[in-house]
């Protein structure tokens, strides 16, 4: 702290802001962008540090508020709870925190961890109470000992057997969509997008299968700018057969100022404000596409894409089978927690052709805790599984062929004692997840257009879920991918052909139980239509996961005889695609699960 304030009073900065991102919009985020952590004790996954001359602030939600209690005890460093109706923003706190002077003051941020939109917004929302926006990088000169270094793992050419696409046919949707732009470049730093565009995956970042680098698009000529430690022979070789040109990974920079283009595109959500700064000032269009083209061409699975995860989906059922026999029959003759049941299904899914990695940190969930929706357990703060309960599994695999996302919620001990509130719950969750999964829609319908439909038996009871319905999945990439989802927020861009989505409503009862029940479903052209059809292009979903649902916990009573049709012909195609890949053992527990009701 001493010595950053000592770096703010050199630059003229009264504050210093210094957000818990990376230069590449990461859902995950390499340990060498941890800068808010660093500056902090902080060590959550979400976070904003905020550094005046005499006070040092720490905003964060209420999933890390316990943790932040405990890591910033003892420390200079207050907790500002941004969940809290009565927290300011960061903007109106320092706008009105420095009101009463008269100069105009200086506000620093590091440009590469802001997105081009962000730090716009920043810049006006500051700008209205009075004060200036700097981009300055002052955590860098003084993070040099003990500071990690970017990862330096391989990049990976990726098959074109799973990807489906070559990338001489991407570069060229992607050139051509440039050219409605009328631009005749592009920056890329979405790490997801360049591993889609480039056919290459990488082992950098947790839980998703990428490399860090950026990668700049003209008319004749592709540069990847990545450290070339991480590009053995194999890989250059790869890269030089696509026609891509191999730079430093910091040589972007020089690169863009130096770039001779009329118009290059961006995305203001995904590129970092540095590399729009860095751009040559004699190009006379710079774009703003939110989201990119890439973003739409990758949401948009092939053929090959979504076979890959249908037979992702059958391997990841295998394990799911053999996890939850095991609970049921052999995990409670042992001391179980909520950690050694996350391991145990990494173990399962382990076992699997083409597994990579989980798709992300498995979700555990006992009784109470399963009512935390992005509840993290540690082997150091779990709960141990005893007595009768609710169970919330939220998990997923990466394999070459395809990436999975499930939720389900089971019950753990005496079947008599399941509360009636319970299977209520249970059932209203199952009633809105099956009522998504069976629409019909016109093309061009967006998912805030379909989101009531999971929500619509909750709300009747005066029950609701803060989180999205829906979030778009990667294959062999990203467990959660733009730009399409379905949830109350509108969001313009519209379900397309071959989009993937999770259907994922849920009930939380805090200090009690939390209910989810997930799927990933395809969109696909709508079968059997009515012979009165207007004539629009119609879709529907198809469910891609397998894995039974544990009817203990259905009201029965609830039900429509079309649900429980719905439900009967599910766990019959879950048996029959899952069945012949077990053992003889393993499929009658199965099939005793997937009798119908």
């Amino acid at each position: 702290m001493a010595a950053l304030r000592a770096l703010m009073k050199k630059e003229g900065l009264s504050a210093y802001i210094v957000p818990g991102t990376d230069p590449h919009a990461s859902e995950y985020m390499a340990p060498h962008w941890a800068e808010m952590s660093w500056i902090s004790g902080f060590l959550g996954e979400t976070g904003t540090a905020v550094i005046t001359m005499d006070k040092a602030l720490l905003w964060t939600d209420s999933r890390y508020y316990l943790q932040a209690e405990i890591e910033l005890k003892g420390t200079t460093v207050e907790l500002m709870r941004e969940s809290d109706v009565d927290c300011p923003s960061i903007t109106k706190w320092l706008c009105d925190e420095f009101k009463i002077q008269n100069s105009k003051l200086t506000i620093g941020v590091n440009p590469e961890m802001y997105s081009v939109n962000g730090y716009k917004k920043l810049r006006e929302e500051l700008e209205d109470g009075g004060l200036e926006l700097k981009s300055i990088d002052l955590i860098g000169p003084l993070w040099t000992e003990g500071r990690p270094d970017i990862p330096m793992n391989k990049l990976l050419p990726y098959d074109e057997k799973y990807a489906g696409e070559s990338v001489a046919s991407k570069l060229s949707r992607v050139r051509e969509a440039l050219a409605e732009k009328r631009a005749d470049a592009a920056v890329i730093a979405e790490l997801d997008e360049i591993g889609w565009l480039l056919n290459v995956r990488g082992t950098d970042v947790d839980y998703t299968p990428c490399v860090i680098s950026y990668v700049v698009i003209e008319k004749a000529a592709c540069t990847i700018f990545i450290d070339p430690r991480k590009v053995d022979d194999a890989a250059r070789t790869y890269l030089k057969e696509i026609g891509v040109t191999v730079r430093g990974y910091e040589e972007v920079y020089s690169y863009l100022n130096g770039i001779a283009a009329t118009g290059v595109l961006y995305d203001g959500n995904r590129v970092n404000e540095a590399l729009y700064e860095a751009i040559n000032p004699a190009v006379t269009r710079k774009v703003n596409s939110t989201p990119s083209p890439i973003q739409v061409m990758m949401s948009v699975k092939n053929e090959v894409e979504i076979e890959g995860e249908k037979e992702a989906m059958r391997v990841d059922a295998v394990a799911l089978t053999r996890f939850f026999r095991w609970l049921e029959t052999e995990a409670l003759k042992t001391p179980q927690t909520e950690m050694t049941l996350a391991r145990k299904l990494t173990a399962f899914r382990a076992e699997g052709k083409n597994y990579t990695d989980d798709s992300f940190c498995t979700i555990a969930g006992w009784k109470g805790n399963g009512a935390i929706v992005h509840y993290h357990a540690t082997d150091e703060d779990c709960a141990k599984i005893e007595g009768n309960g609710v169970l919330l599994l939220d998990s997923g695999g990466q394999y070459l062929d395809g990436t999975t996302d499930i939720t389900r919620t089971v019950w753990i001990g005496d079947e008599k004692a399941i509360p009636a509130a319970v299977k209520q719950d249970y059932t209203l969750v199952l009633k809105g997840h099956i009522a998504l999964a069976q629409v019909r829609f016109p093309k061009g319908t967006r998912g805030n257009q379909l989101d009531i439909l999971a929500h619509q038996y909750m709300w009747a009871e005066g029950i609701t879920y803060g989180h999205g319905t829906g979030h778009g999945v990667g294959h062999y990439m990203g467990c959660h991918e733009g730009p399409a989802n379905i949830r109350t927020d509108n969001n313009t861009n519209p379900i397309k052909e071959g989009n993937i989505f999770s259907d994922e409503p849920g009930i939380y009862r805090a200090g009690e139980w939390g209910i989810r029940i997930e799927n990933l479903v395809v969109t696909v052209p709508a079968k059997q239509l009515s012979a009165r059809t207007t004539g629009e292009q119609y879709y529907e979903f198809e469910t891609i996961t397998l894995c039974y649902y544990d009817t203990r916990l259905i009201d029965m009573t609830m039900l429509t005889e079309s649900e429980r049709a719905w439900i009967n012909n599910y766990h019959k195609r879950v048996y029959e695609e899952t069945a012949p890949r077990l053992t003889a053992e393993e499929a009658a527990w199965l099939k005793e699960k997937c009798k119908e009701i």
